[in-house]
C-alpha cells in the first residue's frame, strides 16, 4: 500500500474568460514560483520577436492573389499559434492546455481592445507573478528574522 503525500505547491488557481462553463479554462500555477518568475520575463521578448518575425513574414504575403495570400496568411497564424501556445505550457506546466484555456481562440487574433490576444494574456498575468515574487521574497526575509530570532533566543 502505498502511503500518500499532500505536499503545498503553492498552486493557485485562475479562472480565464468564466472558466470551462463559460468556454475558458482553468489556469494553474505557483505564481511566486522563481522559475515561472524566469520563464515569463525571459518570454516576453521571445514571444515579442515571434509578433515581429510573424508581420515580416505576413509581409512577404503582398505580391499573392487575395484568396491565396488569405489562405497563407491564416496558415501562417495557426503556426504561430501553435507555436506560441506551446511555449506558454512550457512556462506555466504541462497541465495547462492554452488552446482550451482560451477556448480555442487564435493567440495571435486581434481582441477587441486593439491588442493581440498573447499580449492580453501577458498583461494580466505579469502583476500576478510580480506579486507573487514579491510575496515571496517578503516571505523568505520574514522567514529569516524570525529562525535568526530563534537561534539568538536559543543561545541566551
Amino acid at each position: 500500500m502505498a502511503v500518500k503525500l499532500s505536499i503545498d505547491t503553492g498552486v493557485k488557481e485562475y479562472e480565464i474568460n468564466g472558466g470551462e462553463a463559460n468556454g475558458g479554462g482553468t489556469l494553474r500555477f505557483n505564481p511566486a514560483d522563481p522559475n515561472v518568475y524566469n520563464r515569463f520575463f525571459a518570454a516576453q521578448e521571445e514571444l515579442l520577436a515571434v509578433d515581429r518575425e510573424m508581420a515580416a513574414r505576413a509581409d512577404e504575403l503582398d505580391g499573392k492573389q487575395d484568396g491565396e495570400k488569405a489562405e497563407a496568411y491564416y496558415r501562417l497564424m495557426a503556426d504561430y499559434d501553435a507555436k506560441i501556445k506551446a511555449r506558454l505550457q512550457e512556462m506555466f506546466g504541462a497541465q495547462n492546455d492554452f488552446d482550451a484555456l482560451l477556448g480555442g481562440v487564435n493567440i495571435m487574433a486581434v481582441a477587441t481592445n486593439g491588442e493581440r490576444v498573447v499580449t492580453n494574456l501577458l498583461a494580466a498575468l505579469e502583476p500576478i507573478i510580480t506579486e507573487g515574487a514579491r510575496s515571496s521574497v517578503e516571505g523568505k526575509v520574514a522567514a529569516a528574522k524570525a529562525n535568526r530570532a530563534h537561534r539568538r533566543a536559543a543561545q541566551g
